[in-house]
């Protein structure tokens, strides 16, 4: 078992009205909730199939954003920083 509290690979799976996203430990994150019926829909204030299927995995892929975000702003500081060492300078 991974270390980390909702350990990667995230996953978006179809469930009969909804949709669910998992962790790598089958952990449920997040569940996303649709109707077909265009007026059930609108009574509900539901989501049709596709808009659901698109939150889903746009929810699973937060994950990845956030982990490549803090690399690219620990990158911006550290780099800049290694590269104006005051005792390199001549």
């Amino acid at each position: 078992m991974n270390s980390g509290r909702f350990p990667p690979p995230w996953s978006a799976e179809l469930q009969p009205n909804h949709y669910v996203v998992r962790d790598a430990n089958k952990q449920q994150l997040a569940y996303v909730y649709y109707e077909n019926e265009p007026g059930r829909r609108s009574a509900a204030k539901l989501r049709t199939k596709d808009e659901a299927r698109r939150i889903a995995a746009n929810v699973a892929k937060l994950l990845v954003a956030a982990i490549l975000g803090c690399a690219l702003l620990v990158l911006a500081f550290v780099v800049p920083a290694a590269a104006t060492r005051p005792w390199d300078q001549q």
